[in-house]
């Protein structure tokens, strides 16, 4: 059978870790990198690998990267610490490893628990990712946020769901919100995107329209409806940043002429 390497990073998630890793104990290997936790995520992640490295922040894709380069499977399972792998689909991976498969890689269905309940609608689920795939065929993008594996072959599907405990409570989700926004700000000013009114006032909007309303949001009751809502949010506050920046290096340019 074909070896298996978990990569995982960490910072600060003593609360999601234990359970985490306790769901792929079964693996060959896991590795997970740390970016200096000052909790307990070291010490507790240490109880089920030898393999935990700590290493500088260098971005979500560079430091997975990082990871990839120190796994020596020849498939890798990348999971994040607020993700749990259910015993079905620790099965189903297994078996996977056991045949000579075509393909490159394998994509699983998330069911993805926003306060507490599991977002059947808004768009969220099934949200189809690629999460198993050979190392050998395989570079994760290098974004500041929302980064992709990249891999060259086929991709199958698996059939039964990854869990993902998102966000338990607001104050999590507007932890990550502030600064997920940021980092989205940064990469589309890198990609040369302009700000318009229109991302603002239209984009927004449509979100949440889209989520609640075309995706059947309604239906998730009222987390769907929160979730709708900070969605769009989300979408607002990206782009006023990106606006933000974009004053700046203007303001910026203006004194550089000026002087």
């Amino acid at each position: 059978m074909a070896k298996l390497s978990v990569i995982t990073l960490a910072l600060n998630e003593e609360h999601n870790i234990v359970d985490c890793l306790e769901s792929v104990k079964w693996a060959d290997e896991v590795i997970v990198v740390d970016s200096g936790s000052t909790d307990k995520t070291v010490d507790l992640a240490r109880q089920f690998t030898d393999k935990v490295l700590t290493v500088e922040w260098k971005g979500y894709g560079a430091t997975k990267n990082v990871a990839l380069d120190h796994a020596t499977g020849d498939w890798i399972l990348w999971l994040d610490a607020d993700e749990r792998v259910p015993p079905e689909l620790a099965e189903e991976i297994q078996s996977v490893l056991r045949e000579d498969t075509m393909c490159a890689g394998f994509d699983v269905a998330r069911r993805a628990y926003f306060l507490g309940k599991w977002i059947k609608h808004c768009g969220w689920y099934p949200g189809r990712v690629t999460r198993l795939f050979r190392k050998d065929k395989s570079r994760f993008t290098e974004t500041n946020v929302h980064e992709q594996i990249v891999v060259v072959g086929k991709i199958g599907n698996l059939q039964y769901d990854l869990l993902h405990f998102t966000d338990p409570d607001l104050q999590h989700y507007f932890n990550k919100f502030n600064k997920y926004t940021s980092l989205a700000a940064k990469d589309m000013q890198a990609a040369g995107k302009k700000f318009s009114l229109y991302d603002i006032l239209v984009r927004p909007p449509f979100l949440f329209f889209k989520m609640y309303i075309v995706r059947r949001g309604f239906l998730d009751g009222i987390q769907g409806f929160i979730l709708s809502v900070v969605s769009s949010a989300y979408v607002f506050t990206k782009y006023v940043k990106l606006w933000e920046l974009q004053h700046k290096t203007m303001k910026e340019e203006m004194n550089g002429h000026q002087g």
